[in-house]
């Protein structure tokens, strides 16, 4: 094993330091005492500051193990290990990677050996690809021919459909950092959906986070844009096993789709897309289109409209995107008006006294009738703080909007209560300090 340099032992001794700081309060519970995994969980949904990565977020399985480790070994447990192959490859880069799948699709002949040979030429100093990590980067696209004696029940077939609308795919793709709020740089990841027949974007957008939340604004957009789909096919990811989605489906008349464990071949489609993006679109983007969300997506969006939908695409004969779109679009339905209603999110609170209740945080005014009662609140996760749909016994009530604490200081009470409009009245004559002896009664 090579020994670590001063600079990579400081980041060692962060990390470790980082891990016992999210551990510190759980290491002397009493043992047996329960709220263990309550804890765990509530610490794996905050956003942490972690050395040495730009993730935000640490798993509760991850922490539990934390504790073991520091319970077995102390401090020292806690520092990731230094690897036997330091300063040795150990994955291929990504654009490496891209340019490899890239010939194999071209010309499906060519062997692991060659594949190597010919990324000699565009290989990094000091980077070497191993076989057995190229033979798995293949396999894993379904690019490698049947192996001898595999079972002929494991039946993968091309498939395209038709007509536009058919079928949409959707997956995630882990994309550049850009800058939140103007102070610091997170990890974006971009979420599209793709229409099997014609190869086009109906809608994708970069955002801060790979989940239900994140993912049905952008089917949102997709349905308005180019229609409602009959299927939607997705894989496993949490992203995609929400109930909510799939409630969201169920009323919309979609079919959810979910791909077989470890089959990634069905997605094959989406994955070029993808891999088309980081080709072409990432190595333009400057810092100023990486400034914030906003302007990273008005990026994307010029190219996937300017430059992918108009470009000749391989697997369509050479036709582009918006023109097989515009041929085969017959079938689409469009939404009715009140699909913006179906993908809100909802949840149950109680109102409090103040006739206020809290959501994420935010508080929200809603009528005084409703004090003490429990209440629906249907909202879009993405604009808290916007008026939400306040729900009581099956039928909307209201529109509550964000608490104007300012605002509420000239809104005329009851009586007995202070009031810009109507002030409190004067104590009588009897009790009025000037009148007051303090002789009298001595």
């Amino acid at each position: 094993m090579k020994c670590t340099d001063e600079e990579d032992r400081k980041l060692r001794e962060q990390i470790a330091l980082f891990r016992y700081g999210l551990i510190a309060d759980l290491l002397h519970l009493p043992a047996g005492k329960n709220g263990l995994y309550k804890k765990l969980a509530e610490k794996a949904e905050r956003d942490h500051v972690i050395p040495g990565t730009l993730r935000t977020r640490v798993a509760a399985e991850t922490m539990r193990d934390w504790l073991t480790r520091y319970r077995q070994g102390g401090f020292d447990a806690l520092m990731p290990k230094v690897r036997c192959d330091q300063g040795q490859a150990r994955a291929i880069p990504q654009e490496i990677a891209d340019q490899l799948l890239c010939w194999k699709e071209e010309k499906r002949d060519l062997t692991v050996p060659l594949l190597i040979t010919k990324a000699a030429s565009i290989l990094p100093e000091g980077l070497t690809l191993a076989p057995a990590t190229v033979h798995r980067l293949l396999s894993r696209h379904g690019l490698m021919k049947k192996a001898p004696g595999e079972p002929t029940s494991n039946d993968r077939r091309r498939f395209a459909f038709d007509k536009a609308g058919q079928l949409w795919m959707s997956d995630v793709m882990h994309g550049p950092s850009v800058l939140v709020e103007g102070r610091k740089r997170r990890k974006a990841y971009l979420l599209a959906l793709l229409d099997d027949a014609t190869r086009l974007v109906p809608h994708a957008a970069f955002a801060l986070s790979e989940n239900t939340a994140a993912f049905l604004p952008v089917l949102q957009h997709g349905i308005r844009r180019r229609g409602l789909c009959t299927r939607l096919y997705v894989d496993n990811g949490a992203v995609y096993r929400s109930h909510h989605l799939s409630l969201v489906c169920a009323k919309l008349g979609v079919t959810l789709i979910h791909a077989r464990p470890y089959a990634p071949q069905g997605k094959g489609k989406i994955e070029r897309f993808f891999r088309t993006v980081r080709m072409q679109l990432l190595p333009i983007l400057s810092e100023k289109d990486t400034e914030s969300l906003e302007a990273i997506n008005r990026k994307l969006w010029a190219w996937i409209e300017g430059e992918y939908h108009q470009s000749p695409h391989k697997g369509l004969d050479g036709e582009t995107p918006a023109d097989r779109w515009a041929r085969s679009c017959d079938e689409v339905k469009m939404p009715g008006a009140e699909l913006g209603d179906l993908f809100l999110f909802e949840q149950k609170r109680k109102v409090a006294r103040d006739r206020t209740v809290s959501l994420q945080g935010v508080v929200y005014e809603v009528d005084a009738a409703l004090v003490g009662e429990t209440v629906t609140l249907r909202f879009e996760p993405a604009r808290l703080g916007h008026p939400l749909q306040v729900w009581h016994r099956g039928r909307q009530v209201q529109q509550a909007k964000r608490v104007d604490v300012y605002a509420n200081c000239f809104v005329k009470r009851d009586r007995g209560t202070l009031s810009a409009s109507a002030p409190p009245e004067p104590p009588p004559a009897a009790l009025r300090l000037r009148d007051f002896d303090p002789k009298a009664g001595a």
